[in-house]
This record gives structure tokens, sequence and C-alpha cells, in this order.
């Protein structure tokens, strides 16, 4: 179990990783959706789907990315199939992810009628939190850090589970290290359509 930090305890979040086919436009072969809300959250909680994409996935992202061959999906349920229970898990929930907007726009074209309320990406927060480091990819990351990822040690690095769980470590680090409320967060961390707009200073009526 992992102590949810103070600044995002009165919010519904879900920190997710999508695995694609390699095709254009990419569809989606593997999702882990980990809803973190209240004081605690533990990695049992992490839900995960491996899904048969319509066209077939690339040899190279198999090779060199994720792992995940045509065989490991051929008996899988296809994305209508699961849409709506993924739908549910995300409906209402601040989307966290590495690199978010690759998330935010594979999972809006697969699901039209979904709108996360605010985006936290945490490679922006990684690049505003620690601006001095050499490399902000999620296993550079990872090793600077010294993440433990043990809880998922089955999967590799660029599998949906271990990426998710690997994201919601970063996040809390990275609220830790950022001394970092609700209001510094999103400022640091959300796409800029997501930031309200500042109050107007205060002046003669």
């Amino acid at each position: 179990m992992i102590e949810i930090p103070k600044a995002l305890q009165a919010n519904n979040i879900a920190v997710v990783d999508v695995e694609g086919n390699g095709q254009t436009p990419p569809e989606i072969i593997e999702i882990a959706i980990l809803p973190v809300s209240g004081g605690m959250v533990s990695v049992d909680q992490m839900r995960s789907w491996l899904i048969r994409p319509q066209l077939p996935i690339t040899a190279i992202v198999t090779r060199k990315v994720h792992g995940i061959s045509n065989d490991d999906v051929a008996d899988c349920p296809t994305w209508e199939e699961v849409s709506t229970e993924i739908g549910e898990a995300l409906a209402g929930r601040t989307l966290v992810a590495h690199n978010a907007a690759v998330e935010q726009r594979v999972l809006a074209s697969h699901l039209p009628r979904w709108t996360p309320p605010m985006v936290l990406d945490t490679l922006r927060l990684a690049k505003r939190v620690w601006p001095d480091l050499p490399r902000y990819s999620l296993d550079k990351l990872i090793e600077h850090t010294h993440l433990d990822t043990a809880a998922v040690a089955e999967q590799k690095y660029h599998r949906a589970g271990h990426d998710t769980w690997a994201a919601w470590q970063l996040l809390c680090r990275l609220v830790s290290d950022g001394n970092l409320d609700w209001t510094g967060l999103v400022a640091s961390a959300a796409p800029k359509e997501f930031v309200p707009a500042p109050e107007p200073e205060g002046g003669l009526w």
C-alpha cells in the first residue's frame, strides 16, 4: 500500500498507460488503469486489459517496444467488447500518464464520448521539478529516482501495468519533491488548456 499525497486526496484519479499495435492510426492492444481515491492505493487495485486489434501488431513494436505479439492477443476481447468497462473506469477521473498527450489522444479516438476533467502529465511535471536532468523518458526517471517496481516485476518496461504503476510512484515523488499542493500541481503538470485562467487582480469598482 502507498499513501496518497495530501495534494491528491480530494481528487479522483486514473493513472493510465496504453500500448498500441504500431499501425496508423494506432489501436490499443493493452491498457492498464490504476484508480486512485481516498488515502491509500495498492497495486492490487490496478486493472488491465489485453485487446485484440482489427489490424495486426507490427513486428517492430513487438520486437522493440512492448513485446506483445499477435499470438498473445489472439483470444482476447476486441475493443468493442471492453470499451464500456474501460470508459466507466475512466469516467470523471483526472487522467495521469507519462507524456499524457499520447494517452489522451489515443483514448479520445477510442472513446469519443469521454473527456477527462483534468490531465496531469508526469513528463511535464518532472521537467519542472527536476529541470537539469539529461533525459526524461520513464525508464530514465525510474533509474533517477530508484523507484521500486518490484510489485510489477512480472512485467517489463513498456508493458501497461508496469508503466502505470511506475507513473503513479513517479507522481508521488514529484509532488513530494516539488512540495506541491493541488493548485501548484495543476500549474506545473497540466496542459495549458486545463490550467484555469488567473483571477483578475482587485481594482476600483
